[in-house]
């Protein structure tokens, strides 16, 4: 992952920025599968500065999915494209905010459109990398298992897919108290 162009920030980075006040503030909670298996902890709000607004969780991965990891199945040696295997303190991945829902009385993430296996199957990373835009879409193409997703789409209409609709199904989520975002 590359820094160029960065647009995705912890919410946490950007001192202009909040959680609105009728909204619950997620970092901290336990994300689970379609299966109601745990993936991990939510551990920021990835704020995209394009798009004013939160698009994914940062969620720190559960020691049972870290160790399912990633097996490309591949002989290195062979010739054509070859997977990825998830390095030693790759330990976060990312959700986009419309894929989930709130469990609001167990303070839960519900992410009833990803299974297990998928998750198994994500590229992660290490906390506070960069991450771009190459591998959203390759992650969105992951989580949703559309591999015919065109890259064309790596514009500033990204976000306007379902997958990023408003935090949790509801409006605007935080807010800008002045024009300095950084």
């Amino acid at each position: 992952m590359s820094d160029n162009n960065q647009d995705l920030f912890p919410l946490d980075e950007l001192t202009n920025y909040k959680v609105a006040d009728d909204y619950s503030d997620v970092r901290g909670w336990d994300v689970f599968d379609a299966q109601n298996r745990i993936v991990g902890k939510v551990e920021h709000l990835l704020v995209s500065k394009t798009a004013e607004r939160v698009v994914y969780l940062d969620v720190e991965v559960d020691r049972s999915l870290l160790e399912a990891g990633y097996n490309t199945f591949q002989d290195k040696v062979s010739k054509g494209v070859h997977g990825f295997i998830n390095k030693e303190g790759d330990d976060h991945l990312i959700v986009p905010i419309g894929m989930v829902s709130l469990d609001t009385v167990n303070k839960k993430i519900l992410t009833s459109q990803i299974d297990y296996n998928t998750f198994t199957k994500a590229r992660r990373f290490k906390i506070y990398s960069i991450i771009d835009r190459e591998y959203e879409l390759m992650l969105l193409r992951l989580l949703i298992g559309d591999n015919a997703i065109d890259s064309t789409i790596l514009d500033d209409r990204f976000y306007n897919r379902k997958e990023y609709e408003k935090y949790f199904h509801n409006t605007e989520v935080f807010k800008n108290n002045t024009n300095n975002n950084h």
